[in-house]
């Protein structure tokens, strides 16, 4: 197990935050019964930035955060009542979208790369999200009538517009931050060491 260095906790705790910030900013707005919210964005980023491990073990801290309490979910909630909503597939897909954004963009660091790593990590996000979202409203939540898989994909529309324009900017951001504070820093020889194990 690689000793734990107070960069790496400074980073993960950061992106905590940015989820934190990012679920709340934006979640007035409700589509489907889902907050339309940045976590996304900071999901993927953290993928860029951190890289697959530190990465999505920033998600599994801001899940387990929120999940023992502190108020960190879209419409500042937590608890373990998050897990019977709809919207939890999401907060499950970051981990994985983090990691896989991660796997593919410490291949090789270059702006097609990230973009194309940030665009994966949107569909992975996306898929397992409205899966559980699916399956939510089929086995223990009321869904609405008529309600089909289609439907579903309706209702994410328009969040999704919002997280293919977002998703290209974490993808040119982050390899610009990448360039300007990663290679500059103590993280780049760990940014390096989680792509070569």
């Amino acid at each position: 197990m690689k000793q734990w260095k107070a960069l790496d906790i400074t980073m993960i705790a950061l992106f905590v935050a940015f989820m934190a910030v990012g679920a709340n900013v934006t979640s007035f707005l409700i589509i489907g019964g889902v907050p339309v919210t940045l976590q996304t964005f900071f999901a993927i980023l953290a993928g860029l930035l951190l890289g697959k491990r530190l990465g999505s073990i920033a998600m599994v801290v801001y899940m387990l955060v929120g999940l023992i309490g502190i108020p960190i979910f879209a419409g500042v909630s937590g608890g373990l009542i998050i897990l019977t909503k709809p919207s939890f597939g999401f907060i499950l897909a970051f981990i994985l979208t983090a990691f896989i954004v991660g796997l593919i963009a410490e291949k090789k660091p270059s702006i097609p790369t990230f973009v194309f790593s940030a665009f994966i990590g949107l569909i992975i996000n996306y898929i397992i999200g409205t899966s559980w979202m699916y399956m939510a409203y089929k086995l223990w939540y009321l869904a609405p009538a008529g309600f089909t898989y289609q439907l579903l994909w309706s209702w994410m529309a328009f969040p999704l517009i919002k997280d293919v324009i977002l998703t290209l900017i974490a993808g040119v951001v982050g390899y610009r931050l990448y360039n300007s504070v990663i290679k500059k820093s103590s993280l780049q020889a760990h940014w390096h060491s989680n792509s070569t194990h």
